[in-house]
């Protein structure tokens, strides 16, 4: 299939069944004009936001008061204020069907499968909410969870939302000083944990990493222990202040729920950056301001629709976790996975969407590039009729492996590589049902998302590489972070570098197709003679070879400029000899350009990497340099940074 072409186009069944379809002809008759295809679209949103923002309310069946201000302050960042009249509660919008019908299924690798119907969710969630109230939580109140991706942790938050108290997780596999380093900052009243969890068809237990969390979290009244393993007795016995879930929650029975409906703005989640160059920065987000962006998203970009079977492969310390729950607002069923996605083998996720008969499977870039490196094709072994879209984020989605999706997943399948981040709990661009799929390209800007590319000077660009910036206020914006009374570290992380203006740190272009690619992080940009290269152009090329596994590459200060080193973990029987260095430098070379060619290539066993999977080039620069690490605690393998020591060939 040429580059020339189009990898997948919808057709015109597929774009008569889009929500997105039916959406734009309301928007038709909201404008007054036509509205012939998604750029018109696009535009109308971002220039009439009150009218585009009112509309997905109501489209999106929005259960609140809404009032009749729309938009305060609109041309402000840090500032502008959505819907300052409405009263709404996030948990009362995800709870909205009740019956017989599944609202999810967990699998926990091959040891655990529960299903949970809309009134057991219903009722599990009553029965935490009743718990809740009963150690005093209120509104405000802060509830931290260290829990794998199941139906408790579910539960929980939308029993926390329920009562407008502050939800916050991360996953299991966290070391005792990350958990502390994240919640420590927020002063948790309640925690809730596993008694251990799966991993690799291993059991790992927790038990004595909760007791040292809680012994330096004195802001705690209980901790609830969730069993998993089977040992939440045992373990809440070893741990004051402990009492497993289920004990807890038996002097309670459903009754009917209650929601708190609280102003727009009114915090959800605290999330987390990566902290992998400090302390990581609490972002807090609005109840309103995500459900709004999510129900966007999951309806008109993803295209989700009531009974729907939602998959996302994610732990609860990542923001995708927090994007896929909102998917029950849209009465989608959430497929939960907790464990490794290669136990006991690669096939593992694909046969829990042949099982369940998966609408939107998603998953990281990382995850299709070994799919397709282990050499599966599920295409011939798999029944993946139900499967609409297949998503990707995490890291740009290479060109190879865009290829890959439609020659060994499915070949009729709306393949949306998507991009945003922690800091808007959703995406600037990602997929559009009604649009065609180019090789290596995002689709689209988000609706409502005045997304654009800039250079230096802060002029717009086109087919040239850039900042990637959003000029106008959008409902997901933080509402503060954590702890920062002035607002001083929330305007430097996003307005410095443009004034008023929402800068992400992405090195973006937009294409002919007026679709994006992602060339990496802006601060993990190589700049070797003042040309600015993205770090992702150089991963599109050298991790296609079949000797490479995966490759991580910084700029190293060198003679007063900087140079590109490659550090590449080889397949097994592989070996970095003379003749594999020159096919790499050849191959970038032809593929992306002579300024792309790594001045070093180094071998090494292992790549650092956060607890969400993604690689951390500016770790690696900081070791290479001999700077200190701050924060070694964000990361999954810390024992890997050693590897980037004092390396003999970069010191010459």
């Amino acid at each position: 299939m040429s580059p020339a072409s189009p990898l997948w186009k919808p057709s015109p069944d597929w774009i008569a069944d889009a929500p997105i379809t039916e959406f734009s002809g309301l928007a038709q008759n909201v404008a007054g004009k036509e509205i012939g295809d998604y750029n018109t679209l696009h535009e109308w949103s971002v220039n009439d936001r009150e009218a585009f923002w009112t509309l997905v309310w109501d489209f999106c069946g929005i259960v609140g008061e809404r009032g009749e201000r729309v938009l305060l302050d609109g041309d402000k960042m840090p500032g502008a204020r959505f819907f300052p009249d409405a009263r709404l509660n996030f948990a009362e919008n995800l709870l909205q069907k009740s019956g017989s019908g599944e609202a999810i299924v967990f699998r926990g690798e091959d040891k655990v499968e529960r299903v949970l119907s809309w009134d057991e969710l219903r009722s599990l969630v009553s029965r935490m909410q009743q718990l809740f109230r009963a150690h005093g939580v209120q509104a405000g109140d802060r509830i931290a969870a260290m829990m794998p991706n199941m139906p408790e942790t579910v539960a929980g938050m939308l029993a926390a939302a329920s009562i407008g108290a502050i939800w916050s997780s991360c996953s299991p596999d966290f070391g005792e000083q990350g958990v502390l380093d994240r919640f420590g900052q927020i002063e948790p009243v309640l925690f809730i944990a596993p008694d251990g969890y799966w991993y690799a068809g291993k059991r790992i237990e927790v038990g004595a990493k909760i007791a040292a969390v809680l012994d330096q979290m004195p802001s705690v009244r209980a901790a609830l222990i969730v069993d998993y393993l089977g040992d939440a007795q045992e373990v809440s016995a070893e741990i004051e202040k402990a009492t497993p879930l289920a004990a807890a929650l038996e002097g309670y029975q459903p009754v009917e729920l209650n929601f708190t409906r609280l102003p727009f703005d009114h915090p959800l989640y605290i999330l987390f950056s990566s902290g992998t160059t400090g302390v990581p920065k609490c972002i807090v987000h609005s109840a309103g301001g995500v459900l709004l962006q999510h129900v966007k998203e999951h309806r008109l970009h993803a295209g989700i629709k009531d009974g729907d079977r939602f998959f996302y492969f994610t732990t609860c310390g990542w923001m995708m976790w927090n994007w896929l729950v909102t998917g029950l607002a849209s009465g989608a069923t959430l497929l939960l996975y907790d464990g490794s996605p290669f136990h006991p083998d690669g096939n593992v996720i694909f046969d829990y969407a042949r099982d369940w008969k998966m609408s939107y499977f998603g998953t990281s870039a990382k995850f299709i590039d070994s799919v397709r490196k282990a050499g599966l094709r599920p295409i011939e072994t798999h029944d993946l009729s139900s499967v609409r879209v297949i998503s990707s984020t995490g890291s740009p989605l290479a060109p190879e492996c865009f290829r890959f999706v439609y020659e060994g997943i499915k070949a009729d399948v709306h393949l949306a590589s998507i991009s945003g981040g922690t800091d808007i709990v959703s995406c600037f661009v990602l997929g559009v049902p009604t649009l065609p799929v180019w090789m290596g390209e995002i689709q689209g800007a988000g609706l409502g998302m005045a997304v654009d590319v800039w250079d230096d000077e802060g002029r717009s660009i086109r087919q040239e590489k850039g900042e990637l910036v959003c000029t106008k206020a959008f409902p997901s914006m933080p509402i503060m972070f954590w702890k920062d009374a002035d607002g001083a570290k929330y305007r430097s992380a996003y307005f410095e570098r443009f004034d008023n203006v929402w800068c992400h740190g992405d090195f973006a272009e937009w294409t002919e197709h007026d679709g994006l690619i992602i060339h990496g992080r802006s601060d993990a940009t190589l700049n070797p003679g003042g040309v600015r290269i993205g770090t992702a152009e150089i991963y599109n090329q050298v991790e296609q070879l079949d000797e490479i596994l995966e490759a991580i590459c910084i700029g190293q200060e060198w003679e007063g400029d900087v140079r590109v080193v490659l550090f590449v973990r080889v397949a097994e029987g592989v070996a970095l000899n003379p003749q594999l260095e020159q096919k790499i430098r050849t191959r970038i070379r032809t593929g992306a350009s002579p300024r792309h060619v790594p001045a070093k290539i180094v071998a090494v066993s292992d790549i650092p990497r956060t607890k969400s999977g993604k690689i951390t080039e500016l770790v690696v620069r900081d070791v290479v340099h001999g700077r200190e690490v701050k924060n070694k605690e964000a990361l999954a393998n810390p024992q890997a940074l050693e590897l980037y020591r004092d390396i003999p060939e970069l010191q010459s």
